[in-house]
Formats: structure tokens, C-alpha cells, sequence
């Protein structure tokens, strides 16, 4: 090819290869349903209305390909129609309690009473009409917490002259603002927190609809204790066949690995390691290729690396004190294991240590951090971020690191041994 450059003279450019319509357009598919799986991951409920509309669009134009990925791989349903799309996502471990419904202004998890609210409100828009306020809301609740004595036994109330129950429910309803359940139209929830307004709110009834993630309705569950009737509103039947059982070894490896930050061999029990040993290479090609998550494969375990942190729902390192906290303390549970070769950490030296960091950084960290008993407060929310990555497990008297917490390890030169970010 030849062009003329600014100056006048004619160069010869070398011919740039050509590729395929098919091959461009090939890859263009692989990435629209990379988009779309993972949004879906990150927000199991998407609305055409919503934040992620454009990942919606691709879900909706890619959704047999989706359904059936999903279904194939981990086991999950998948529903969508002209405003809604719907992962029935259920954990692999039921009992894994790091991941709550959190505050959609400071991330703080949701109590047990803010969970208590939600069901309720969430019952009483099922009966509600096309809109509803606020305050119709919560004395709903209060009627339906009035016709339910289990509830009053297991130590639930509602008052609405109480400032803080008030405020729990004001988090419940931005969460559902934020699920696109509720659609606010007019008002404030702070004129409803002080008493002096309220707030109106379209119902998205398709939204509302979708809420509920089980298999069969809890009211037909006849189980006695909380574990097996939650255990019972998800079971999903398989026939008591090689395959079958294959299947669901399959399901819930694939889950845990696209889940949970580190999937480790030594929590497996015999059969499912059988299961990863044997089919490990077509599992994480199957994900890597449908996700674009990248495997990184450990002597304890296996991690899916997200490069473009857009399914990070927690990350370390993070910025502010919280975050440099995070990644001090990490180094230094880092280090017990690395060079003195301790199982467990008691919960006194951990504070104790953050005691020092506080006295060493509070001059750069936020002020509150000088209060009495920071060091207590500031120990434990880490804990429960390192809980929810995967990187400790807590016992009565103190944590137990686990491997994935050496990424953080500082070298002789004061280096990290990782720089790459742990994510969830």
C-alpha cells in the first residue's frame, strides 16, 4: 500500500492482515456473553430499567445460550422475559454466612431484624396496589408482626417510635429501591426517618415477582429445624444415577469456584476431590472460556482471577484506613505462618498489633481510630472481610490463617509476593 506522508514523500506501508467477518464476529459473541454471564454473577436480579440496561440487553439476546451454560455447569435456572432476568443462584455451601444483604450507603451488613423487615415488606407489597408509601409500609409490617407469634418469640419487634427501627426499615426499602422492586416517585426516606414526611413508590410487580430464589414454597416445607427447611426450599431432585450424581459433584464445584475467592482441597470430601482431580481441565476451561476469569492453580487450592474486577463484590486492597488496615494485618498473619509456622492467632495479639498500627498511622488514618477500643472494632471488621475472602478461619480464641493469605507476604526487600488484588 502506498500513501503519501505529510511532507510529500511516498512510503510503502505494510499490508495489515485480514480477518475473517466470521472469526471478528465469533469473538464479538464470546464477549457479549462474557458480559452478559458476568453481570448476571455479580447481580443475579437485572431489570431493563436498571443500572446494568445494557448487560440486560445481552442477557436477553443471548439467553438460551446462557440458560444452558448455566444449567449444563453449576445447576442454575435462569428466567428471562421483556423486564426481568433472574439467576435462581444458590450457594454451594448453604451455611456460608459472608455474604448478607448490606446497607446500599455504607456496606454494613444487615442485622436479623433488617432481614425480618425485609420479609415483611416484601409480603405486604405483594398485597399492596400499584403504589404504596412508606409509611403504609411499615404499618403493614406492624400488622403482620402482630398476626405472627413466632416472631415475637424468637425476639423480633417493630416499633415505629423507635429512631433506629425506623432506620432499619429505611435501609430495607433502599435496597429494594436499588433491586428496582420499589421505583421512588416522591418524597425522601430521611423525612420518614425524622417523622416529618413520607415517601411515595411505584411497585415493579415483575421485580417483585422474582424476589423469592427457591424450589419449592417454604409454606409446604414441613421440616422442623432452620437448617433442613432451608436445605429443603433449594433441594434441587437428581435421579440416584452415575450421572446424576456426577452432576451434582459437577454443580457445585463449578459453583464454588465461581462464587467463592479460593476453592481449597482440603475442605473436599473424598468424593468430590475424585471428581476435581479427574475433570478439573474441562471444568475451568468450560469457565474460563464462558467467564473470562483467569484459573490460578495452587498447591492448596484454586482461585479464578477477575483482571477486570467488574464481579468484585469485596476487594483487598482497598483505599482509606479500612483498606490500609486490611492489607497491614494480612502481612503480618502473613508472616506468622510463613516463618514462625503458627496455626493460630490469638484474638488479644491481633489487637494488640493494630493497637501499634493505629499509633503508627493514626496521623494519615481517620480520626475515630483514636478512640477507645478502636483496636477491637477496627480487628474485627477486618476479620469479617477476611472471612468473606477466604484468607482466615476464625475459632473461640483467635484465627487460623489460611494459604491464600501468603499472597500478602512482604519479601526481604519489602516487596509484596503479589500485587494482584484478592477479590470476591
Amino acid at each position: 500500500m502506498i500513501r503519501q506522508t505529510e511532507f510529500g514523500v511516498a512510503t510503502r506501508e505494510s499490508p495489515v492482515p485480514s480477518v475473517p467477518l466470521s472469526e471478528r464476529l465469533g469473538q464479538a459473541t464470546i464477549e457479549e456473553r462474557r458480559r452478559a454471564l458476568r453481570a448476571l454473577l455479580q447481580r443475579p436480579l437485572l431489570t431493563a430499567d436498571g443500572p446494568c440496561a445494557m448487560e440486560f440487553g445481552l442477557v436477553r439476546r443471548h439467553a438460551e445460550w446462557l440458560r444452558r451454560w448455566l444449567a449444563q455447569n453449576a445447576g442454575w435456572r435462569l428466567q428471562v422475559d421483556a423486564e426481568v432476568a433472574r439467576l435462581r443462584k444458590s450457594p454451594a455451601e448453604l451455611e456460608d454466612g459472608t455474604r448478607p444483604a448490606r446497607d446500599v450507603k455504607n456496606g454494613t451488613p444487615f442485622s436479623r431484624r433488617r432481614y425480618v423487615l425485609l420479609c415483611l415488606a416484601l409480603a405486604a407489597l405483594e398485597r399492596s396496589d400499584r403504589q404504596t408509601t412508606l409509611g403504609r409500609v411499615a404499618e403493614d409490617i406492624v400488622v403482620l408482626l402482630r398476626g405472627d407469634a413466632a416472631i415475637a418469640e424468637a425476639g423480633i419487634d417493630f416499633d415505629l417510635d423507635s429512631h433506629d427501627q425506623r432506620r432499619d426499615l429505611v435501609q430495607v426499602v433502599r435496597l429494594l429501591m436499588e433491586l428496582r422492586v420499589l421505583v421512588r416517585v416522591h418524597g425522601d426516606e430521611e423525612q420518614f426517618l425524622a417523622q416529618k414526611g413520607d415517601s411515595l413508590y411505584n411497585i415493579n410487580r415483575p421485580v417483585l415477582a422474582a424476589m423469592l430464589n427457591v424450589s419449592q414454597g417454604p409454606s409446604t416445607v414441613e421440616a422442623g429445624n432452620l437448617e433442613t427447611r432451608i436445605a429443603a426450599i433449594v433441594e434441587e431432585p437428581l435421579p440416584d444415577t452415575d450421572e446424576g450424581r456426577n452432576r451434582r459433584l459437577r454443580s457445585k464445584l463449578t459453583r464454588k469456584l465461581l462464587d467463592d475467592p479460593v476453592l481449597y482441597y482440603a475442605e473436599l470430601d473424598a468424593d468430590e476431590l475424585a471428581y476435581l482431580n479427574s475433570q478439573r481441565g474441562h471444568i475451568l476451561r468450560e469457565i474460563e472460556h464462558a467467564t473470562g476469569l483467569i484459573p490460578e492453580i495452587r498447591s492448596e487450592g484454586i482461585a479464578l482471577v477477575d483482571e477486570r474486577t467488574d464481579m468484585t463484590d469485596l476487594g483487598l486492597p482497598e483505599e482509606g484506613t479500612n483498606g490500609h488496615l486490611a492489607l497491614l494485618l494480612a502481612e503480618y498473619l502473613a508472616e506468622q505462618i510463613r516463618y514462625d509456622e503458627r496455626d493460630e492467632v490469638g484474638y488479644a495479639e491481633l489487637y494488640e498489633h493494630v493497637a501499634e498500627l493505629i499509633s503508627e498511622h493514626r496521623a494519615h488514618w481517620r480520626k475515630d481510630v483514636a478512640e477507645p477500643g478502636a483496636e477491637v472494632v477496627l480487628t474485627e471488621q477486618t476479620l469479617v472481610l477476611y472471612e468473606a475472602l477466604r484468607l482466615v478461619q476464625r475459632t473461640e480464641d483467635g484465627v487460623r490463617p489460611l494459604p491464600a493469605i501468603a499472597r500478602f507476604a512482604v519479601d526481604n526487600e519489602g516487596n509484596h509476593t503479589s500485587r494482584e488484588e484478592m477479590t470476591r
